[in-house]
């Protein structure tokens, strides 16, 4: 068979090849390929010239439109470094209800605060600083240091039972493991503190209740205060709220009274700046009451 042959279907030249009785026909290529394949190489030849593209030894074409990323980039982080100078010198230098009233720097806190307690915070008192056993919940009223902007700006800064000179300390002693209480005196504080905060529980006998609470008052009161409600200048913690750092069930006040406890908080001075730990206060104050 001639290629000169045509297929009476199509009209196409057929290329003289045949497999088993099916000739293959020399269909031409579409002209929609060609349009593409023009497309392509104007548009590269047009991105050539008009954009950086050819590299000249130690430097590259620069094209008609001048376009350079480097520089867009580093006039962006300079932009940037502009808009963190103007919010940073205001949460520096003002108060803290002033900012606390301020939305767009609150914007900023929330934004940044988040970033800052996820990558220091979060690791004992949670992604949402609701806490976990052994780590307080700093979402609450509860605080064992005072929740005022000061006091947690310098627990922040100082720790608790940290290596800072100025840190706060406190400890819980060790009423049964150290000798200090006989159990049977141990289990009756254990159940005026439960009554405390669980009022009218049916498996805390009056009499057990009252005979902690004197125990409680000969003992414990020094710290916690004589209605409980702890004492900040300590760390103390209110035991008559439904906040506790290490559970308040039986068995865990328990272990508490006869163990003892002392928390551990590393200091932040040399590891954040005086704005990061100002950026936190704000960021807790602002996370109270919403989780």
């Amino acid at each position: 068979m001639e290629i000169k042959d045509r297929d009476p279907h199509t009209g196409y030249l057929t290329t003289g090849h045949e497999w088993n009785g099916i000739t293959e026909l020399n269909t031409p290529v579409p002209r929609i390929i060609f349009f593409f394949l023009i497309a392509t190489a104007l548009f590269a030849l047009g991105y050539w010239i008009l954009m950086p593209a050819w590299p000249i030894g130690t430097t590259y074409t620069k094209g008609l439109l001048g376009i350079d990323q480097r520089t867009i980039v580093t006039e962006s982080v300079k932009q940037a470094a502009l808009d963190r100078a103007t919010w940073s010198n205001r949460i520096e230098k003002e108060s803290f209800a002033d900012i606390r009233k301020d939305a767009a720097l609150m914007k900023v806190v929330r934004e940044t605060g988040r970033t800052l307690f996820g990558d220091n915070c979060a690791a004992c008192h949670g992604t949402h600083a609701t806490g976990g056993p052994g780590y307080p919940n700093l979402t609450t009223q509860s605080w064992l240091w005072g929740g005022t902007p000061e006091a947690l700006a310098e627990t922040i800064r100082v720790g608790i039972n940290s290596a800072h000179p100025d840190t706060r300390t406190s400890q819980m002693p060790a009423f049964g493991r150290d000798g200090m209480l006989p159990r049977a005196d141990i289990e009756k504080v254990v159940a005026y503190v439960r009554s405390l905060s669980h009022p009218g529980a049916k498996d805390l006998p009056a009499d057990k209740v009252a005979a902690g609470k004197t125990i409680f008052e000969a003992n414990c009161s020094s710290c916690h205060g004589e209605n409980a409600k702890g004492n900040p200048e300590m760390g103390a913690p209110d035991l008559t709220d439904q906040f506790w750092i290490y559970g308040g069930d039986a068995n865990s006040i328990m272990t508490t009274v006869w163990g003892g406890r002392q928390g551990h908080m590393p200091t932040w001075q040399s590891r954040l700046s005086d704005l990061d730990r100002r950026i936190l206060v704000l960021y807790l104050l602002d996370r109270r009451g919403k989780s």
